[in-house]
């Protein structure tokens, strides 16, 4: 009996340890659940205050790119397009040469300096001509009336101009003899201005006498030029010296 009653009382004790460990493990869960209640309670009161958050300000737009400005592409013109003809195709040639116009020759011209307008291939040559009478002129103009120009023509007969009465005596007494040519300059108004003995008689009182005598009695019409002008001029003769018989 006793055996016994000491059997249950350990039975009674292992039981009682359960039980206790029960309710301690109970409260425990009881507790630590209650406290997590809690602390999940200040939690979300804590993580649930409304904060006002500032409205975030606009940004400007950004301003618009500059595009650089580019000189536009030139302009390609394309080049013509190059028919060719068909081999296979013969053009009446001969025809197209009929039916064509005929086209003016173009004769290429040049401006001499006298004015002249002359082809281009040929030669403007002087500017200038002389005339038959010696006048220069431009090549263009027309030379002047020429008139044939004069020496001074005598006015009376030219053997009466010397004689044997103006014989110088001292030649007659030595029998000089001989024929002494002469130049006379006549001026303008047909009056001799002077006397160039150009052929000797060999005496000079002879020549001297010729030259002496045709001063004093010649007389003449002047010279004229090819325009017809009286103008100075140069008249000869010869004189022959012979002692009369």
């Amino acid at each position: 009996m006793a055996y016994a009653d000491q059997q249950m009382s350990g039975n009674r004790v292992v039981a009682i340890i359960i039980v206790a460990l029960l309710h301690v493990a109970i409260g425990y869960v009881l507790v630590t659940g209650l406290a997590y209640e809690a602390a999940k309670n200040i939690v979300e009161r804590v993580t649930t205050i409304d904060v006002e958050e500032p409205e975030p300000e606009e940004e400007p737009p950004p301003p618009p790119e500059e595009i650089p400005e580019t000189a536009p592409p030139p302009v390609v013109v394309p080049p013509a397009p190059i028919q060719f003809e068909s081999p296979n195709i013969i053009r009446d040639t001969t025809r197209e040469i009929i039916d064509r116009p005929a086209q003016p020759e173009r004769v290429v011209t040049q401006t001499c300096a006298d004015g002249r307008t002359i082809p281009a291939s040929a030669s403007c040559g002087p500017a200038t001509k002389t005339c038959p009478g010696g006048q220069v002129v431009p090549v263009n103009a027309q030379c002047p009336a020429f008139v044939q120009p004069k020496n001074p023509t005598p006015r009376g007969n030219p053997g009466r101009w010397v004689t044997t009465n103006d014989y110088p005596s001292r030649s007659l007494r030595e029998e000089e003899e001989g024929v002494t040519s002469v130049a006379l300059s006549v001026d303008a108004n047909g009056r001799v201005t002077g006397c160039r003995v150009t052929g000797s008689s060999g005496h000079p009182r002879l020549d001297e006498a010729t030259c002496k005598n045709m001063q004093r009695r010649a007389r003449f019409n002047p010279a004229t030029d090819s325009s017809g002008r009286d103008v100075a001029g140069t008249y000869t003769q010869s004189v022959r010296w012979e002692i009369p018989q």
